[in-house]
């Protein structure tokens, strides 16, 4: 008999809020991997003739990727109107390969892997590997490099 997951509310990750979040729920994480839902919407800034395009998908990616790090400083106690902890973005994209592009109402689970980590003072520099599947096939897979960078008040 299978068991439901437990779904973790995203924004304690990351700094996100819509139109922009690209990810629901994370499923598992731990320091090193993490496992993230979206579900795409009418309303996804993403979405053109029922397809949530490359760049959507490429931002659900590295949202997912960016929870592994993001719970480092984000809590269920952040306010996105007067807290901005940390600024972070993709560095770059070493590789990716796009099979197909998921379809309004499905849902994105996506599995990313901390390859490698630096962090020096008040910034990480992290590379992921992350692969995207809608009901168990692979749609997409990446090697991204994220930078974040925290602030000070």
């Amino acid at each position: 008999m299978a068991t439901e997951s437990i779904k973790i509310p995203i924004h304690e990750f990351l700094p996100h809020r819509e139109p922009m979040l690209m990810v629901d729920y994370i499923v598992e994480i731990s320091q090193g991997h993490v496992i993230c839902e979206y579900t795409i919407e009418s309303d996804c800034v993403f979405l053109a003739d029922n397809a949530l395009q490359e760049v959507g998908l490429i931002e659900h990616m590295a949202q997912t990727c960016s929870s592994i790090v993001g719970q480092n400083y984000y809590t269920a106690d952040y306010d996105p109107e007067i807290d901005e902890r940390v600024i972070g973005f993709i560095s770059a994209i070493k590789s990716v390969s796009i099979a197909c592009l998921p379809d309004k109402g499905e849902c994105i689970r996506t599995t990313a892997s901390l390859v490698s980590q630096f962090e020096g003072v008040g910034y990480t520099i992290c590379t992921m590997s992350v692969i995207a599947e809608v009901q168990g096939n692979k749609i997409a897979e990446a090697e991204i490099n994220l930078f974040l960078q925290e602030r000070e008040f």
